[in-house]
């Protein structure tokens, strides 16, 4: 069974799909503006309030569960042939990547030299390839899950990996909010996972706070992009100075009975 944070999220989108910010919502429930936010940030909203904001969208409770339920098979990843289509294709790209941080039509068309009937064309692409549902006024919902991830040795991060790696470790990292660490160590695969999954959360935690603060004024908000990664590695430049796999489970026995000697 879905969460109430599952279901708060999925207005959320719903809100957002629409076209409507928390102080338009406040006016339509006569509430104030403070009260809809704590309603969202708390994590716990009555039935009846959920009825109310079903009107507002002009849907209903019925429509919003079976939304739900779509929303649990949402996709994690495209297919090969997908990615293969987004990544020839720049200006598709760049409309993915809006999207997925759920950038308006208008935002979009105000930030990049993409005219309206561009932008609309690679929203129709995107809905075709099942990343996007488009509704009329060029309003989308997404179709894939907070999970979603281009494929790891797929076109798409190879693009990334080819053109824009360097370029985004070349910054400082030492700006307001910014933040570069390296950090190597040995842990059981259990704690790996489990560290893996936190990553995870904390990606889901960014992509929700790009939400909440959309309606900020675009003067208080900034471009930020967060990248992780975490796999079993060593520093190709050290790996000649690597003992054989051999000699070192031999070293290490014998370290042991010495200690236990």
């Amino acid at each position: 069974m879905a969460s109430t944070q599952t279901l708060i999220d999925l207005i959320k989108a719903e809100l957002k799909s629409a076209g409507l910010s928390y102080a338009q919502l406040a006016r339509e429930l006569d509430l104030s503006e403070s009260s809809v936010k704590r309603m969202f940030t708390g994590g716990e909203m009555p039935l009846s309030r959920i009825d109310e904001i079903c009107r507002v969208l002009k849907t209903d409770f019925a429509e919003l569960s079976q939304r739900l339920a779509q929303h649990q098979s949402l996709r994690r990843e495209l297919t090969l042939q997908q990615e293969r289509e987004v990544v020839a294709d720049e200006k598709l790209l760049l409309m993915a990547i809006c999207c997925l941080s759920q950038w308006s039509f208008e935002q979009v068309v105000a930030t990049y030299r993409l005219t309206e009937a561009e932008v609309t064309r690679a929203l129709a692409q995107l809905d075709r390839l099942g990343i996007i549902e488009l509704r009329p006024l060029n309003r989308y919902r997404l179709q894939v899950a907070k999970t979603f991830r281009w494929r790891p040795q797929g076109p798409v991060m190879q693009f990334f990996r080819e053109n824009v790696m360097q370029d985004f470790f070349d910054g400082g990292f030492d700006g307001d909010g910014e933040l570069l660490m390296l950090v190597h160590g040995q842990l059981s695969p259990g704690m790996a996972r489990e560290l893996r999954d936190r990553l995870q959360r904390v990606a889901e935690d960014f992509a929700r706070q790009h939400l909440l603060d959309q309606k900020l004024p675009d003067a208080e908000r900034r471009q930020f992009t967060l990248v992780m990664g975490m796999r079993g590695w060593l520093f190709e430049r050290f790996r000649h100075l690597q003992r054989p796999a051999g000699v070192i489970k031999a070293l290490k026995g014998s370290a042991a009975g010495r200690a236990t000697g």
